[in-house]
């Protein structure tokens, strides 16, 4: 019994370890996405890419909004683990990449066109 409790803390501190070590690399120019795939906008238009903007920006607000309503019921958390937390994940990871893409192409922003990346 006690190898058994040793073992899953060992896993669980693993996987502890292995999210932070994730959250590091999200803050660099080229972060790692594991839902998005990072040339998939490459050959993207600036208008394209605007409509992309706006498609991923509605889809991951529709998600917070299922995702807040969600967390007032009881359980609503591993509803939210189980049924919106990735495809929210995959929603940002296309927004940032869309417009990383679009700065990259020198593209026209919108005045509201807000930065995923720090001032340095």
């Amino acid at each position: 019994m006690p190898d058994r409790i040793a073992e899953k803390r060992a896993i669980m501190l693993a996987l502890v370890a292995g999210a932070c070590l994730v959250g590091c690399t999200s803050t660099s120019q080229n972060s790692v996405t594991f839902f998005a795939d990072p040339g998939k906008y490459e050959f993207s238009s600036c208008q394209s890419l605007a409509g992309q903007r706006k498609q991923w920006q509605q889809r991951q607000q529709d998600l917070k909004l299922r995702m807040d309503k969600a967390e007032q019921s009881p359980g609503g958390g591993v509803v939210n683990l189980l049924a919106y937390q990735a495809d929210y994940t995959a929603a940002g990871e296309e927004l940032k990449l869309v417009e990383r893409t679009a700065r990259q192409k020198n593209c026209d922003l919108p005045e509201n066109w807000g930065s995923n990346s720090a001032v340095r």
